[in-house]
This record gives structure tokens, C-alpha cells and sequence, in this order.
């Protein structure tokens, strides 16, 4: 690549989903494919063709279009891997799919979880997403789900939580010696301003986004656990997709363990096949290297 080239295009100012600037890196974008289990073919591909496509103003729904439509070519495992963000959108239009989903991914992680219940606190009774317990720790969690990138959870949102933890704290979620509420979580599908950061550090809220904390985020979670939503599936339509939720299908999983989930779509033999086989495929890689 010529260095007038280099210069142009790392200098380049591209637009985020919340609407704020910034340079475009491309180590952000190796980044990415990376995690998204891409071989060292495929990303070299996928950022060359970026870079011919790149222009000023340029959106990261853009850019993550032009990487998902090459990955497609080559993996659709690796593409549907690579698109598990914005699936976690289609976990919607409520947060109870969201909450359903994290139920499951906690316990995968070896805790005892219930969603939806109430709990009396010392001053009001609330309505809690999540309660989880194991041999040793509890704690509850505020599901924040948002259908669409760019809105983030906010200092309020922080503040409020910590209050709803000082009035629970006297509360218990199961009946052994440690199932008092150890901790209170915020979880969301997008990310915490700086702000809400800064006072969940102070406060000792423990926020899951997708990104946040560095290691063992959202992202670092799903991955590890093999739990993919179902709406990642790209061989599903969002009607199909909407019909499975409906039924509770929430991951991939769980048409791999019952395929006879499926029949409700009255899908042709070759195409149940098909999907089954992406399903399957998404956790064929090896992300512990």
C-alpha cells in the first residue's frame, strides 16, 4: 500500500451509532473479526475491501455491512459469529426475551436463576429481571435492553439501581446461609456512559454490557458459554424468528437439543437441515487460543 494511502485513510473520520466521531482504526475492525473467530485470510480480505469502500462520514453500520456481506462468502458461521451485536437487538420488542436469554447464560454458568419474580423491600416491593445463586454467591439484576445501538444506559439508570439495592438488602433469594442480595447487577445489550461507569465504581454496582468490563463482558460470556441467540441465525426470517421466541426458543441450542421445535415453521426437510447445520456450526471454533 503506498504511505500517501496509509495516511489517507487512517485519518478518515467515521460516524458511531449514538452519533459521535471517530478516526477510523483499523485495529478496531481486526479486532472484531478476530473475536469473531475470522482467519488471518479472511480479515486481510474483509479490511481490504473496507478500506475501498471507505469515505469520510462514513457510519459503522456501513462498514459493518460491507465486513458481514464478504464474511457471508467465505463462513456463515464466522458472518453470524461476527453479527451476534446487533442479533441481541432482535432479542426484542420487550426485554423479556433479553432477560430469558441472560437466565440462560447465567446458567450455564453453573447458578440457580429466576426471572420475574417480586421482592419487598424494606420501603417498596420490586419487580426483579434476574436472581441468581450458586454454592457460594447471589446476587440480582436489572435487564436494560434497547432495540437499537447508540442508546446507552446513563448515570440515572445507576443511581436508581443503587437505590433499589440499599432498600433490597435486607432481602434474601433462596434459603441458604449466603442468599442474601451480595450484589446488585446492571446488564445491558449496549453500552454505560462514562458517567454510570464512574458510579458504579464508586458505589459497587457491578455493570455486564456488551463491552464492559474489558474481560468477561457480554460478548466474552456468550462466546464462552456457546449460548447464541436464535436471532442470530441468518437462515431464519424475522417472522420465523419472532414465532420461536414466542414459543420460548431464546438460543440456538435448544433446536440443536429438540429439532421438533421447528415443525411450527413447517420448513422443508432440506432447509431444516440447512438451519440445523448453521446452528451447529457456530460453535465449532476454538476461542480459548
Amino acid at each position: 500500500m503506498p504511505r500517501w494511502w496509509y495516511y489517507y485513510w487512517v485519518s478518515i473520520t467515521i460516524v458511531k451509532a449514538d452519533g459521535s466521531s471517530e478516526y477510523f482504526k483499523v485495529e478496531k475492525l481486526r479486532r472484531s473479526l478476530r473475536r469473531a473467530g475470522a482467519s488471518t485470510d479472511e480479515i486481510s480480505t474483509v479490511i481490504t475491501d473496507v478500506e475501498a469502500h471507505l469515505h469520510e462520514r462514513m457510519t459503522t453500520q456501513e462498514i459493518y455491512r460491507y465486513a458481514f456481506e464478504q464474511l457471508r462468502h467465505y463462513a456463515a458461521s464466522t458472518a453470524a459469529r461476527y453479527s451476534l451485536r446487533r442479533a441481541l437487538f432482535g432479542l426484542g420488542p420487550t426485554g423479556f426475551p433479553f432477560e430469558a436469554f441472560l437466565a440462560r447464560l447465567f446458567t450455564a454458568e453453573g447458578y440457580e436463576v429466576r426471572t420475574g419474580i417480586t421482592l419487598s423491600g424494606k420501603c417498596a416491593d420490586h419487580e426483579i429481571d434476574v436472581a441468581a445463586f450458586d454454592a457460594t454467591s447471589s446476587f440480582i439484576a436489572e435487564a436494560k435492553f434497547h432495540s437499537r445501538p447508540g442508546i446507552k444506559s446513563d448515570l440515572q439508570v445507576a443511581m436508581y439501581s443503587y437505590a433499589r439495592f440499599l432498600d433490597l438488602q435486607q432481602q434474601r433469594i433462596c434459603t441458604e446461609d449466603h442468599c442474601g442480595i451480595n450484589s446488585f447487577w446492571i446488564i445491558t445489550n449496549t453500552k454505560f456512559t462514562s458517567s454510570a461507569e464512574r458510579y458504579a465504581l464508586c458505589s459497587g454496582l457491578q455493570l455486564l454490557s456488551w463491552d464492559y468490563p474489558k474481560r468477561n463482558n457480554l460478548h466474552d460470556r456468550i462466546q464462552r458459554s456457546g449460548l447464541y441467540p436464535i436471532t442470530v441465525l441468518r437462515s431464519l426470517t424475522t417472522k420465523q424468528t419472532s414465532m420461536l421466541i414466542e414459543r420460548g426458543v431464546i438460543v440456538c441450542q435448544d433446536i440443536i437439543d429438540r429439532p421438533s421445535l421447528l415443525r411450527h415453521l413447517h420448513l422443508s426437510t432440506k432447509k431444516t437441515e440447512s438451519l440445523l447445520a448453521e446452528a451447529n456450526a457456530l460453535r465449532q471454533t476454538d476461542f480459548s487460543k
